[in-house]
């Protein structure tokens, strides 16, 4: 007996005229078909971030569940070996031949803060000191330090300290000599707000320390003040 689904000229032509039934689909194209859809549904995965999936993830049949877990699983491994690649955590020393590397060729997205310094100025060693805690809070800033004139051949002691903040390669701020600072007064949470503000920092301050300090001390003058009726008396007298 001939086989319908036979591909041969004589079955063509009586599909044709409707004597033979229509030609099935094998099972192995349904299940190539099948393939397309899930692969389709897996890139839309793809397309989406984290909180996405998150949010969609009730559009998604139970099918798709493991698939979605396990993508999920992946990105967040990719993220964690992103964010251990760039975790530093404290101030490393360079010297002039690693500035190019250090600085200029930091990487995407990596926050520079490097310290210009010199042994035996005071005020340097403060700033030592609270950038080896800032480094320690954000991890993922870069911080470096180096001895001026190893960085910068001739680079004038009255500039020191020096900070220059790079992202990307690109120098974005820069402070320079020991007015900017504040002399030995600076607390380090002034410094992580003074860092924030050009963006190498996210800190948790809401506002200036330094604003706090200024305004306590007007409040302090001003209390300390005569006040314009006690002036007035003394001039009567």
């Amino acid at each position: 007996m001939q086989d319908p689904n036979e591909d041969t000229e004589w079955n063509d032509i009586l599909r044709k005229k409707g004597i033979l039934p229509p030609k099935e689909t094998p099972k192995e194209d349904e299940e190539e078909e099948l393939a397309l859809q899930q692969q389709s549904v897996v890139k839309t995965y793809e397309d989406m971030t984290l909180e996405e999936l998150e949010e969609n993830e009730d559009e998604f049949s139970e099918e798709d569940e493991a698939a979605i877990e396990m993508y999920r699983q992946k990105r967040l491994a990719e993220w964690k070996a992103t964010q251990m690649k760039n975790v530093f955590g404290e101030v490393a020393e360079i010297s002039g031949q690693d500035y190019v590397k250090e600085v200029n060729k930091a990487g995407d997205g990596i926050w520079v803060v490097l310290h210009l310094y010199k042994q035996g100025i005071p005020l340097c060693t403060l700033i030592n000191q609270h950038l080896s805690a800032l480094a320690r809070k954000f991890p993922q800033t870069k911080f470096l330090k180096s001895i001026s004139t190893t960085c910068i051949p001739n680079y004038p002691d009255r500039n020191l300290p020096t900070i220059f903040v790079y992202f990307e390669g690109e120098m974005k701020a820069q402070f320079i000599g020991p007015l900017v600072f504040g002399g030995m007064n600076l607390k380090v949470e002034e410094l992580e707000w003074r860092l924030s503000e050009t963006g190498a920092v996210k800190t948790d301050l809401e506002e200036n320390p330094k604003k706090q300090i200024e305004d306590k001390l007007m409040s302090s003058i001003r209390s300390s003040l005569p006040t314009r009726k006690d002036s007035d008396s003394e001039d009567e007298d």
